[in-house]
């Protein structure tokens, strides 16, 4: 649906090692799910959970990602209607469909096709006037899709195209925060291109998690715009200031945002939105939502759902950079 808004931990320990024989800050940091993930997660003695983190990123691949071609999404795209779905397609799909209903239909997975067809996913891009995006709005509604008794998806129509890469990297997260959880890791922070769950605190310096928030406006050069306190709450943020696609034909500078009420890239007046909940899959979502949706709704639907805090930035009427900020979210904002 959109690009990724560059959110950045500041770590305040001593990477992997111990004060004294006492805890150990681990660190675990690669490449997954096209992007780049750290992880920092204290243990009482030195550990290496490489192979459970390797398997949770094969899992959200095999049932999730749309860049792998017998992946079960991609089956599922390609009109296989006999998949019976994991856990893990079940818990996306629900909770997408309850964020989707919730926005008002702008957190919409099924908008995939129209994200291939402007050149942002793995499909062929095609070229687009009024009458092809028109054509394409046929196949996106989530309210199109349901999951059957048996487990399988069914679709309206066969060539709607489901892509959850929107919220499959909050959820990748989430996973990894419960494998954590398991293992009985009380303190930790993970973050998975660019969104983050934290819980408990850098016991080695007995301080708080610290995240950094990225000023849009800086373009390719990075400085931020915010740092927030961050413990027991996942963090997600979107924006279009990075990834864009210019039109070598006639220069036009088209957003990675897709509206699925038009079909069209939208170039909104919000430049980035940041969203606090209790999984990272819900943030992400949501986070997506708001940079699809006016910053009325956004501001007023932030105000109606409690679990969410929110931090919008945005250029007003007369071109000025403006924030929004619940007063959640502004409690945690280090002063």
């Amino acid at each position: 649906m959109m690009s990724r808004f560059l959110v950045f931990f500041l770590s305040l320990g001593i990477m992997g090692c111990s004060l004294n024989n006492g805890p150990v800050e681990n660190v675990s940091e690669g490449g997954a799910l096209g992007t780049s993930y750290r992880l920092i997660y204290i243990t009482e003695t030195e550990s290496d959970f490489k192979t459970e983190i390797d398997s949770v990123f094969a899992a959200i691949n095999k049932s999730l990602s749309t860049y792998i071609s017998d992946s079960d999404i991609s089956k599922i795209n390609k009109g296989d209607s006999t998949l019976v779905i994991d856990a893990m397609f079940d818990d996306v799909f629900v909770l997408s469909k309850d964020v989707y209903q919730k926005t008002n239909g702008y957190f919409d997975p099924t908008v995939g096709t129209l994200v291939n067809a402007w050149g942002f996913g793995p499909e062929e891009q095609i070229a687009m006037d009024s009458t092809r995006v028109d054509s394409l709005l046929e196949f996106v509604g989530f309210d199109k899709v349901c999951i059957t008794d048996n487990g399988t998806v069914e679709k309206e129509n066969p060539n709607i195209y489901f892509d959850f890469n929107a919220i499959a990297k909050g959820y990748a997260i989430d996973r990894l925060a419960h494998m954590m959880d398991s293992k009985g890791v009380q303190n930790y922070l993970l973050e998975v291109g660019g969104e983050l769950v934290a819980k408990g605190e850098n016991i080695i310096k007995d301080k708080s998690w610290v995240v950094g928030i990225d000023d849009p406006e800086m373009g390719v050069t990075r400085e931020l715009k915010k740092l927030i306190y961050l413990k027991d709450r996942a963090l997600a943020s979107s924006g279009n200031y990075r990834k864009f696609r210019i039109d070598e034909a006639t220069g036009k500078r088209y957003v990675h945002t897709i509206d699925p009420k038009t079909g069209f890239t939208k170039n909104g007046n919000t430049l980035a939105a940041t969203v606090l909940a209790n999984t990272c899959a819900k943030a992400d979502a949501y986070a997506t939502a708001f940079m699809a949706m006016d910053l009325d709704d956004s501001f007023k639907l932030l105000s109606q759902l409690k679990e969410l805090e929110g931090y919008i930035i945005y250029i007003d009427e007369n071109g000025t950079t403006q924030e929004f900020m619940t007063e959640g979210f502004e409690d945690l904002v280090v002063k």
